[in-house]
C-alpha cells in the first residue's frame, strides 16, 4: 500500500481530522487541585481583557486573591469568578413619570 493509494489517503486524513479535535479540546484544559482550576497572569489578563499591570495594580490593592510561588503568579478560578460577580450591576430602567 502506498501514499497515493485511496485506503492510506483515507487513514491519514482521519488521523489529522482525529489530531485536530483532540488539540481543539486541550487547548484550554487545566487539571483541577483539590477541585480548583488555576491560570497564570497571562492567561487572567487575556480572558478578562486587561493588562499584566492592571492585574499587579488588583494585587496591591487588593482586590483579587492570588498565589506566588517563587516568582510565579497564580489566580484561582473561584477567586476570579467572585471578583466578577461582586462588580456585577444589574440594569435598571427609569420609567417616565
Amino acid at each position: 500500500m502506498t501514499n497515493n493509494h485511496p485506503n492510506s489517503i483515507g487513514y491519514i486524513t482521519n488521523l489529522e481530522r482525529l489530531l485536530d479535535n483532540y488539540e481543539r479540546m486541550t487547548v484550554d484544559y487545566r487539571p483541577t487541585l483539590g477541585g480548583e482550576r488555576f491560570f497564570t497572569d497571562k492567561e487572567v489578563s487575556a480572558r478578562l481583557k486587561v493588562s499584566r499591570r492592571t492585574l499587579q495594580d488588583y494585587r496591591n490593592e487588593g482586590q483579587i486573591p492570588y498565589i506566588q510561588l517563587g516568582g510565579k503568579i497564580f489566580y484561582r478560578e473561584s477567586d476570579i469568578k467572585k471578583m466578577l460577580l461582586d462588580g456585577y450591576r444589574s440594569a435598571y430602567r427609569q420609567t417616565a413619570i
